[in-house]
């Protein structure tokens, strides 16, 4: 096929191309390529890349040779040796940039946006009989307020300027939680005077026919985190009797810990010194790097062929700013374990061909603040919230401190299988379009006096 048929191919099923994934697309002779790369895209993809064609092109002699098999283990995305923000107002605006545009670009094949800027021109054909035509927009929410009939008004935000969406009491979406600094898309009609009526919300999301990538063979994942080693409160009798329990000294689910083959830790692995006031009269351990001596003496419990992951949490020592990279070469060196990748938070990793997003979770402080309906008692449902805008800290300047890198860390893409998080000393496991969402942070209870 000629350049401009693949691109009318694509463009059909909803796919703009690079010139680089173009051209090598123009290159090969195979006639069924198109159709195996777009049943090979992520369902949330908008634009094909030459990787996307590369693992797509056919070899000429592969009905002679088996597949070559996917690593077992690969970090997918992970701040760690490439953070360069220094924390300017110009790195604000390239991040929050990054943000929209990335989100934005979901939903365009769901709603034809135009920019802010055409509405407050007044420029909105009207429809055969006069009637007002319905319109979108793609925005940042930048301020969401009551009015005194108790409708809803909200401000968007784009690259051309900002309009007011006015979302009626009367309309069924008018619950629709929306929090500010995410990303949505809006339709509706335009009064006179530029305010936008609304009559419908859009999230990124995740869509609805996504499907769960699985692994070749059967393998087991063990999802922690917070252990909080060094602090008074941390449950070492539990600790040792999963270690005993990985290392099968149990007469029972011998199947299931002959399946394991990897432990995510999500971030707070160790206590840390100076979190929170008076953090010193509840520890245990009173030395950061002993705290860290210690963890590696269990990890080197193990069983050497399983494969694991750390991340760190806010207790860990690196930067409190997130995304954080992984923890410091001096603490790694401390841990013999043959098998361990150290990453950041967040980080997205692939195990089997299977897809996990590991976040310590400190964005739930901000949910459960500002998000109706969320609480510390179910955070599987607070994960599904962040899934549906596909962003793990939608909100600024809250709880998460924000490292204002040239790409937004926390946008949700490529979409996990399974996605995995800490922080609120609670457990909780739900499943939404085709995601499996884990908290898993049976620490001691979470006190509400500390920034744990």
């Amino acid at each position: 096929m000629h350049g401009m048929e693949i691109v009318k191919a694509l463009a059909s099923r909803g796919y703009m191309v690079e010139p680089d994934a173009l051209d090598a697309l123009g290159k090969d002779p195979d006639p069924g390529i198109l159709d195996r790369l777009v049943s090979s895209l992520d369902p949330a993809a908008l634009t094909v890349t030459r990787d996307d064609v590369a693992r797509s092109i056919r070899p000429v002699d592969a009905a002679a040779r088996p597949a070559a098999r996917k690593p077992a283990l690969r970090i997918l995305s992970d701040i760690t040796n490439n953070s360069t923000c220094i924390g300017d107002y110009d790195e604000f605006v390239g991040y929050f940039r990054d943000r929209y545009g990335r989100l934005g670009d979901m939903m365009r094949h769901r709603i034809s946006a135009r920019p802010i800027e055409s509405i407050k021109k007044k420029n909105i054909p009207r429809g055969e009989r006069g009637e007002k035509t319905e319109v979108g927009v793609i925005g940042m929410v930048s301020d969401v307020r009551n009015t005194a009939n108790g409708n809803r008004l909200v401000e968007l935000e784009d690259r051309t300027g900002s309009v007011g969406v006015l979302i009626s009491k009367d309309k069924d979406f008018f619950e629709t939680p929306l929090l500010l600094d995410e990303v949505v898309g809006v339709t509706g009609t335009v009064r006179d005077g530029g305010l936008l009526m609304a009559t419908g919300i859009t999230y990124p999301d995740v869509p609805n026919t996504n499907t769960p990538r699985r692994a070749e063979e059967p393998a087991a994942v063990a999802l922690i985190s917070d252990v909080h080693i060094g602090s008074d409160t941390f449950l070492e009798d539990p600790w040792l009797k999963f270690i005993d329990w990985v290392n099968g000294e149990f007469d029972m689910h011998h199947e299931l810990v002959s399946k394991l083959k990897y432990v995510v830790v999500a971030g707070d692995l160790v206590d840390g010194i100076g979190v929170y006031p008076g953090q010193e009269k509840e520890l245990h351990i009173m030395d950061i790097y002993d705290q860290y001596r210690k963890a590696a003496e269990y990890f080197d419990q193990f069983p050497k062929h399983l494969k694991i992951i750390i991340t760190p949490g806010n207790h860990d020592a690196v930067r409190q700013a997130e995304p954080q990279p992984a923890l410091l070469e001096e603490m790694q060196r401390m841990f013999k374990h043959p098998n361990i990748t150290f990453a950041g938070n967040p980080s997205a990793v692939e195990m089997e061909g299977v897809r996990l997003l590991a976040y310590h979770g400190r964005s739930l402080d901000d949910l459960v603040s500002n998000l109706p309906g969320a609480s510390y008692s179910h955070p599987e449902k607070a994960m599904v919230e962040l899934l549906k805008r596909r962003h793990l800290s939608p909100i600024y300047g809250g709880k998460v401190m924000i490292a204002p890198e040239a790409k937004d860390h926390f946008v949700i893409d490529p979409l996990p299988d399974i996605m995995h998080t800490g922080h609120v000393h609670t457990v909780g496991v739900c499943r939404y379009r085709g995601v499996t969402l884990v908290n898993w942070a049976p620490g001691s209870p979470r006190p509400s006096s500390r920034s744990a």
